[in-house]
């Protein structure tokens, strides 16, 4: 009985957030409530709902200061120089270019929100691509290569896996620091070969010259997102900013502190810093609180649907019946297995429903086997809604890249699957490599 009411709950919790009959917020709290009425366990929901948001509470507050910190660093400007300096020196050689449109795409997807980073990159170079001739389609692809690969602490996949799993977004991301170097070697490298055959192709093998300053446009871009007032801007802190910015990342990266706190700390500086008068202060919160509390309200009831779904048993019922379908030599290489295949996952699964929705029977799964369950959390990073959402059907971003590069969606799909794919193979192969998994 509890196996299949697992079952159906897991399943119907798929149906439900991959035909967008409801919002994932409803699902996460409505389907698991109505297994544990149908278990005849609705006197432990609200147990099992606080223990399952205390969980996830850490993760919840960490994502909102973590929106707030770089919504503020975008305010004061702090990577409209930075930014500049791409632009100016990726000059007129297509090579150059789109090894710059990584680059930049990778300094804006800084925030975590891939709608921003396709919104800044793709308008600001495509006048440069397309005075050269270039191909769009290249264009798409490199800066979906830099902003999948470029998973943080602080982006949806890792704080969803996270949150699924109960573990600390550090544990998670600190022992792929060397793994995303790899993919971010790979990126740039791959964007130059690309940029490289486009030169061959148009005969530009020497044109040089010119600079991002011939392209007003991609400066205002940056320098004033999302309808930004200039008066928020503060170029004379911008070193402060930096080193601020350069902190808070360090004492992520390293574990030092828990990621809330840091973040809590960091935003508290920056608005004290940049806006010291408190109406600046509420303003600035006020701007990016529609973002932060979007996702949090997913987070709060995905800790409802975990808490339910493990306070009633039923995913150790669940799991232990996979178990018996999984070949006795293939438990110990879930995570390989698993990360290998993630990047396909993406067409196939949304975030939510991956990561609150079959991440964890996986993880119990490959328990059996003794395999922790950060492995099947790091080995989903390494491809699922990361190197796989700038191309997924599920995700707004696809149709965004596409629109915005001015090519059909199928196009940009064919020519960057490969890819995005590689990517998230090469890291797979670079996590085996330096022990993250067992071979």
């Amino acid at each position: 009985m509890l196996v299949v009411v697992a079952m159906a709950t897991l399943l119907l919790l798929l149906a439900a957030i991959l035909s967008n009959r409801v919002s994932p917020l409803v699902a996460l709290i409505l389907i698991p409530s109505l297994a544990a009425v149908v278990l005849g366990q609705a006197g432990a929901i609200p147990d099992h709902v606080i223990k399952g948001i205390g969980q996830i509470a850490p993760i919840a507050g960490m994502f909102v200061f973590a929106i707030l910190f770089f919504g503020i660093m975008t305010d004061v400007g702090l990577l409209a120089p930075l930014v500049g300096g791409i632009l100016k020196l990726v000059g007129r050689r297509p090579s150059r270019i789109t090894v710059g449109t990584a680059a930049l795409a990778l300094l804006i997807h800084l925030d975590g929100s891939g709608a921003v980073c396709f919104l800044v990159t793709i308008p600001a170079l495509r006048p440069l691509y397309d005075e050269l001739g270039m191909d769009r389609r290249v264009l798409a692809c490199t800066a979906s290569m830099a902003a999948g690969v470029n998973f943080l602490p602080w982006t949806g996949p890792t704080v969803r896996a996270a949150a699924s799993l109960k573990l600390s977004v550090s544990e998670i991301f600190t022992p792929l620091v060397w793994v995303q170097l790899v993919g971010l070697a790979f990126v740039f490298a791959a964007s130059w070969y690309l940029g490289h055959r486009e030169e061959r192709r148009l005969g530009l093998r020497a044109a040089e010259g010119g600079n991002g300053a011939e392209h007003p446009n991609a400066l205002a871009a940056i320098a004033a997102p999302h309808g930004g007032d200039p008066a928020n801007l503060r170029p004379h802190l911008f070193a402060a900013n930096l080193l601020l910015t350069l902190a808070v990342i360090a004492l992520m990266v390293s574990g030092v502190a828990e990621p809330v706190v840091v973040f809590m700390l960091g935003t508290a500086l920056a608005l004290a810093l940049n806006y010291p008068a408190p109406a600046q202060q509420r303003a600035r919160i006020e701007a990016h609180a529609p973002a932060a509390m979007l996702m949090v309200g997913v987070l709060l009831a995905a800790g409802a649907f975990t808490g339910i779904f493990n306070g009633t048993g039923m995913i150790k019922a669940l799991a232990g019946a996979s178990v018996a379908l999984v070949p006795e030599s293939f438990g110990p290489h879930i995570p390989v297995i698993l990360a290998s295949v993630a990047m396909p996952l993406s067409l196939v699964f949304d975030p939510d429903s991956f990561y609150f929705g079959v991440l964890p029977v996986i993880a119990e799964v490959a328990g059996h086997y003794g395999v922790a369950p950060v492995k099947v959390a790091q080995a989903a990073l390494l491809g699922q809604m990361t190197t796989g959402f700038p191309v997924s059907p599920l995700t707004p971003a696809t149709f965004l890249v596409a629109g915005l590069s001015g090519i059909e969606l199928g196009a940009h799909q064919r020519f960057s699957i490969p890819w995005l794919f590689a990517a998230s193979l090469v890291m797979t192969g670079a996590a085996v490599l330096f022990g993250v998994f067992a071979a």
